[in-house]
């Protein structure tokens, strides 16, 4: 359930009053170390892997987010949880729970990541980093994979752990201006998509990957437990703003997620998906030593039944939306507007793996409307990633 600050004030009133330490409730409510710069905004937060995350802010729009991730550079503080492998045996766990082959991953790159359990149903997805030899951290989405990975650990070398790290995203056209200018001396060179940096900002050493959640040039980084973090927050937000910089909440990802085909654990895929369903079987590596979820995999359909949904004139509803002669034939899982195609853009799960692009539907709308809607493939444009990549310079119009 999302709280407003008044709200969250409250909560941390109301539980020490019942003998509840605030370090107790901290551990399970963790606000990130910069969520000072996001209340001047009258924030709406919801838990995301037990750290609190805004979902909106009362004085800017979905729209307004929207375009600034398009045209300007915006800047977000996420809830994306870092969990460390170190020790002799790391690769060999990251192995053994991920389908990927990660010794392909050279150390100073980052790879796109997701576990299964033995069934082959996706637990959750996230950004590898390689740090060293026998070092990684996996800043995943929201969801329980720490004790999984300490599960399948018991007989191996290897220390797994919390490092008490937060991630933020520096993401649109303007972004690499802005890393160039709030570095102390020269920016990464090269800094090609997925590469790890090691860089000093207001004298902190900090840690920057070229990734994000929109699919848009940009950057994160990495504040870790033993730096000043309101000093590296604060310099990137000062030098940011005359680039057009302003802080976003996960309104920001939404629209724009969709349309690059960015899939939300939990919603976009969850335990009774396969990789294969969810349009990732291109991520599952048959030819590495086993893994976990190999064995079934190597059984299962191999079809698509993931694809994104064009709606005009209303947004799809979530559930089971989405219908042919009156018949349900497949789920609504991620849904927004957008204003750059003008019209609704959404994620569906169809029954049936012979409905792809092109496909007709029927769709309940937010407002009870029905509404036409087409399969499209995903990503909805830039299919090769070309402008995270930094090889298309995109700043749309926006439209009036």
């Amino acid at each position: 359930m999302p709280v407003t600050m008044p709200s969250l004030r409250f909560v941390v009133k109301a539980l020490s009053t019942e003998g509840v330490a605030p370090s107790e409730f901290a551990r399970t409510m963790a606000p990130h170390p910069l969520m000072y710069q996001e209340l001047a905004h009258d924030p709406e937060y919801q838990l995301y892997n037990d750290r609190l995350t805004p979902v909106r802010f009362a004085d800017v729009t979905a729209d307004d987010m929207y375009w600034k991730v398009r045209r300007e550079v915006v800047l977000r503080h996420t809830g994306e949880m870092p969990i460390e492998f170190v020790g002799a045996d790391a690769e060999r766990l990251a192995n053994r729970v991920f389908p990927r082959d990660v010794s392909r991953v050279r150390v100073g790159r980052c790879s796109y990541q997701f576990a299964c359990y033995h069934d082959g149903g996706m637990i959750n997805d996230g950004v590898m980093l390689r740090l060293a030899d026998d070092r990684f951290w996996m800043a995943q989405a929201d969801g329980d994979l720490y004790s999984w990975y300490r599960a399948h650990a018991a007989d191996l070398d290897v220390e797994v752990r919390d490092p008490d790290v937060w991630v933020s995203q520096v993401q649109g056209p303007h972004s690499l201006e802005v890393l160039a200018a709030v570095v102390d001396g020269d920016p990464p060179d090269p800094f090609r998509y997925f590469d790890i940096a090691e860089v000093s900002i207001a004298g902190q050493p900090v840690t920057v990957t070229r990734s994000g959640f929109t699919n848009e040039l940009g950057w994160e980084f990495y504040l870790g437990p033993d730096i000043d973090r309101e000093a590296v927050g604060d310099r990137i937000l000062e030098v940011g703003r005359p680039f057009g910089m302003i802080i976003t909440s996960a309104q920001v990802f939404r629209a724009r997620r969709i349309e690059a085909g960015l899939l939300n654990a939990g919603s976009d895929f969850d335990r009774t998906v396969t990789p294969f369903e969810a349009g990732l079987g291109g991520f599952v590596e048959f030819g590495k030593d086993d893994f976990i979820g190999k064995a079934a995999l190597e059984r299962a359909d191999r079809a698509c039944r993931t694809w994104g949904l064009r709606t005009e004139g209303g947004i799809a509803q979530l559930g089971r939306a989405v219908s042919r002669d009156g018949a349900p034939v497949g789920r609504v899982s991620s849904t927004a507007w957008s204003p750059f195609q003008q019209c609704g853009v959404a994620i569906v799960r169809m029954d049936d793996p012979a409905d792809g692009p092109g496909t007709q539907l029927d769709v309940e709308s937010y407002d009870g409307i029905m509404l036409r809607g087409a399969l499209c493939t995903l990503p909805m444009y830039d299919p090769d990633r070309l402008i995270p990549r930094g090889r298309l310079i995109d700043i749309p119009d926006q439209v009036e």
